[in-house]
């Protein structure tokens, strides 16, 4: 089995040219099929994480997220990806701390947003954040910074580049602005940041894979689409099923 260390440096080297497909499993069964696939390296994914364990996203704890982050690790060979929400702390130092326990897991990678709730930290906070993280991280294992203006309402192409230019500055390897959709702000965002690498979320139909790597992308993920769509057909599932038990109750009652 390979170990962290060629995990890491696996993952590392995926970022160095080309784009590569980032896809999120949820639980054991989902990572080993997506490596089945050929997937090179895979992501957890936090909504997918909490609605397993019967949560809505944001509800998970942090020991919940470490045991997840330990979980997906141990399933497949495969480089893997934390997505470690606002690193379950508000100050830097212990967003820092508790980012060392989720490298502890083996992970090779681990993303930090800059939002609490639905709100954005201070632009000053979440730079001394990212710079915390970096300072307490294995320089192997790489850390994704995410602004998360797109996501909560914040649609700004100026303040995303700006938040994006300042992380990569704190010492973030890679950043990621889900939500982004625009192929002519992701390309100004590329930019900005190069030469370090940029991640895109695969948002519904408005690009494809070919057209972000066209504009020097480097990795797409899923986040929660495909965890959301296996619950969708369970429920479509699942509601069909229902349907037919009213219908048979109904009629031994007739």
């Amino acid at each position: 089995m390979a170990g962290v260390a060629d995990r890491r440096a696996a993952f590392r080297a995926l970022h160095e040219t080309g784009c590569f497909v980032l896809p999120n499993p949820w639980d054991v069964g989902s990572a080993r099929r997506l490596a089945g696939l050929g997937f090179p390296a895979l992501a957890s994914t936090s909504w997918g994480a909490a609605v397993a364990m019967g949560l809505s996203d944001g509800q998970l704890s942090r020991d919940a997220a470490l045991a997840h982050l330990a979980m997906l690790v141990q399933a497949t060979e495969l480089p893997v990806n934390a997505d470690f929400e606002a690193g379950f702390a508000d100050a830097p130092d212990q967003a820092a701390a508790n980012a060392v326990l989720a490298a502890d897991t083996g992970v090779a990678g681990l993303s930090i947003e800059d939002r609490t709730g639905g709100t954005l930290y201070d632009f000053d906070l979440a730079v001394a954040r990212i710079r915390a993280v970096r300072a307490a991280l294995d320089p192997a294992v790489m850390l994704i910074a995410r602004t998360e203006g797109y996501l909560v309402g914040r649609p700004d192409r100026a303040e995303t580049i700006r938040r994006m230019t300042a992380f990569a500055e704190a010492g973030a390897d890679c950043l990621y602005a889900p939500g982004m959709s625009d192929l002519g702000d992701i390309a100004a965002l590329v930019q900005a940041v190069a030469p370090k690498p940029v991640n895109v979320l695969l948002w519904g139909d408005a690009f494809t894979v070919a057209d972000v790597a066209a504009i020097g992308v480097r990795r797409v993920s899923t986040g929660s689409a495909l965890a959301r769509a296996a619950w969708d057909g369970f429920d479509a599932a699942a509601a069909a099923l229902a349907d037919q038990a009213k219908d048979g109750s109904a009629s031994r009652s007739a």
